[in-house]
């Protein structure tokens, strides 16, 4: 990550070249520290970054400071089977419409935060997260760039036991339990990514490599989403969408395999940045 609005010890931070600029002290106050009053005026924001330099007080970055970008979303949205080859694996029909499940704002945890698993059935899905800047309602598809902030590294963990126990499935509740949303490194602009909608998605687990997929190959682009989703509800800034998960999920193998304590979960999206969350 080159450039993206990160949260350091709750406070809100640019980061830029592995450099961390307080926001409020930087800008002499001007600024929130509330990583969510940044994404707020997002716009604003990004106009002061482009004037960093050398003169402004800044910090070396230290990857173990860092929380989760966006602490406090008043949304979660996650998408079900929006990988062709992710809903091959499930041997599942391509959906129609997205298929929109939740997770709670409390499940969220940083880029070096721990996963406690909650059974010995607890599954990883690495994601690319959207992260909504002015967003708004009926957004048409040709002005959703222009309402997104950025986009970061997601890990939607779900324990697989809670989430299958009933029927119907319980996706929320399995999806939600407290740190299975680790989100990070930072908040990046999409207009520093080469093709926003050509990332490479990358999970590995103690080295092993588990998923390796590009979001070319998602069902519903991140456009589509961000529509069809404002079509429902309105967006607000800090509104996250965690938009689905390529083929490699321990469920869809045989044998199945799931997160044991101990094991490191690798998550990493080109020009995103990279997750490192210990399981415990």
């Amino acid at each position: 990550m080159k450039f993206g609005l990160v949260n350091v010890g709750g406070r809100a931070a640019i980061c830029r070249d592995s450099r961390v600029y307080d926001l409020e002290r930087a800008s002499g106050g001007t600024l929130s520290t509330d990583p969510m009053a940044a994404l707020a005026e997002w716009e604003a924001v990004l106009a002061w970054a482009e004037d960093l330099g050398p003169d402004i007080e800044s910090t070396e970055l230290d990857e173990a400071t860092l929380l989760a970008p966006v602490p406090a979303p008043q949304k979660i949205f996650g998408v079900g089977l929006n990988y062709h080859d992710h809903a091959e694996e499930a041997g599942l029909e391509i959906p129609r419409e997205p298929l929109i499940f939740t997770k709670f704002p409390s499940c969220l945890t940083g880029p070096r935060g721990e996963v406690r698993l909650s059974s010995n059935r607890v599954d990883w899905e690495a994601e690319l997260v959207v992260v909504i800047g002015r967003g708004g309602r009926d957004i048409a598809e040709a002005d959703v760039r222009s309402r997104i902030a950025g986009f970061c590294v997601g890990q939607d963990i779900s324990d697989r036991r809670l989430q299958f126990n009933g029927k119907p499935p319980q996706f929320s509740m399995g999806k939600s339990v407290d740190t299975f949303g680790p989100l990070g490194p930072g908040v990046v602009p999409l207009a520093l990514l080469a093709d926003p909608d050509d990332l490479a998605v990358r999970c590995e687990i103690d080295g092993e490599t588990m998923q390796d997929g590009r979001t070319s190959q998602m069902i519903f682009g991140v456009t589509e989403l961000v529509a069809w989703l404002s079509k429902h509800c309105t967006l607000l800034p800090g509104d996250l969408i965690f938009t689905g998960t390529p083929a490699g999920v321990g469920s869809a193998r045989d044998p199945r395999r799931y997160l044991e304590a101990g094991e490191e979960i690798v998550t990493s999206i080109d020009g995103l940045g990279t997750l490192r969350n210990r399981c415990v």
